[in-house]
């Protein structure tokens, strides 16, 4: 059984999104999977994190957003938690169109649910978020050279 294991934790500035998307990009690459499939993981990852910035956080930038990447065998594992004021009524959170910001669209959740496998959210109020993203991959021949 083939596994690695990739943690990142980073401030919560807006611009560490593209930086979160970077690495899921890069490890899509390593999994050799479509450039359909990696644009839907960067969407996925900069959702999670954008969420855990201004939701969780409050666009305060003295916090750490953690980014944890587990891949083994077929499955590709991403955890983003966050330390900040939890969601009061994650069933309603996740529902299309729902944002406690009027200038945000609601649409996070949707994008993580129809892009990925499975989708998790746990949080507690003022203790924070966990949202685990999992995508299954075909397992490719590892070449020689």
């Amino acid at each position: 059984m083939k596994s690695n294991q990739i943690s990142l934790t980073f401030s919560s500035i807006p611009e560490n999104v593209s930086l979160a998307r970077l690495l899921i990009a890069s490890v899509g690459g390593q999994l050799d999977l479509s450039l359909n499939d990696i644009e839907e993981l960067k969407v996925a990852v900069s959702e999670a994190v954008s969420n855990a910035i201004i939701h969780g956080y409050q666009n305060v930038p003295n916090n750490i957003v953690y980014l944890d990447l587990d891949i083994t065998n077929n499955l590709l594992t991403i955890v983003v938690k966050d330390e900040g004021c939890g969601i009061s009524n994650v069933e309603q959170a996740m529902q299309p169109a729902y944002s406690t910001d009027p200038e945000r669209m609601g649409l996070g959740f949707v994008f993580m649910q129809s892009f990925m496998d499975e989708l998790q959210v746990k949080s507690a109020l003022e203790e924070g978020t966990i949202v685990t993203m999992k995508k299954h991959f075909k397992q490719t021949p590892i070449s020689s050279h």
